[in-house]
């Protein structure tokens, strides 16, 4: 991994697209900054499109489409995505799987449930699991103490033997039954959004995360940033960002939106707010 800086103004001033994880990336210690907030603004307002893509559930994804300065968010690991059209006051939702699907999956993981709360003392269902649509969130430290690496790995392996895919965020082991991930419902949103393929486009999109659920996004995109706390997961994690913030969360967030503005000489940067 290199320093952000080593990206090139020419190739930041290409970035058309910023493709983000919310939890420790957007996020600061479970905290939305204002800094980060107005990050996401100041991007969008300088004509970059702006697309969360999150472990977190469907029902904060339909706050994050309506309310968040951004063009739509893939959730839940790559589940589904949400945009929602302003001028029409209209929600478009599309899910990888129909509703018979999602239904028989659910009845699984809430069986699954039971079994990885016995097995593992001190994890627990993660606070947003009532709005999630299609997986299982299993908090090891986000509301509970944290958990050591061996649990983690355990939690994981009790998907993995029921058949689910599982993922390890940041705060959470994330667990479903379906062959999807967070770049292949990337692709969809392109393709249906944008009726574009990503491989055509790789010099104009950024990715920017810093936990394992986001390997397939760092192993597929040249432009990808980790923020620095990205350090901390690299144990877990198959690929690796190309270049990494200097500061950890929210704040690496702010300096790699900086440095795409700068290059392209927005007229305004977060250190500088009285214009």
């Amino acid at each position: 991994m290199r320093p952000l800086d080593n990206l090139s103004k020419p190739d930041a001033a290409k970035i058309r697209f910023v493709l983000s994880d919310i939890d420790d990336t957007i996020t600061t210690e479970g905290r939305l900054t204002a800094q980060a907030y107005l990050a996401l603004e100041r991007l969008t307002l300088a004509g970059i499109t702006v697309i969360p893509i999150t472990g977190r559930p469907a029902g904060w994804c339909d706050h994050i489409a309506r309310m968040w300065p951004v063009f739509g968010v893939v959730g839940e690991n790559g589940a589904f995505y949400y945009r929602y059209d302003r001028q029409a006051r209209k929600m478009h939702c599309h899910t990888w799987a129909n509703a018979l699907h999602l239904a028989e999956s659910r009845r699984r993981l809430d069986a699954l449930a039971g079994d990885i709360l016995q097995a593992i003392p001190g994890c627990a269902l993660a606070s947003d699991q009532a709005y999630r649509l299609a997986d299982l969130a299993i908090d090891f430290c986000e509301d509970v103490a944290s958990l050591p690496e061996s649990d983690v790995r355990r939690i994981v392996g009790l998907f993995e033997a029921a058949g689910a895919h599982a993922k390890v965020s940041s705060i959470h082991v994330n667990g479903w039954f379906g062959d999807y991930d967070k770049l292949s419902m990337t692709r969809t949103l392109f393709a249906r959004e944008f009726d574009v393929r990503l491989e055509d486009h790789l010099d104009e999109i950024l990715f920017i995360g810093d936990s394992p659920n986001d390997a397939p996004m760092f192993g597929f995109f040249p432009l990808s940033v980790g923020v620095a706390n990205v350090h901390a997961q690299l144990h877990r994690m198959a690929a690796t960002p190309t270049f990494v913030t200097p500061s950890a969360g929210g704040a690496g967030f702010v300096e790699m939106a900086d440095h795409l503005l700068a290059a392209r000489k927005a007229p305004y940067s977060s250190r500088d707010t009285s214009e």
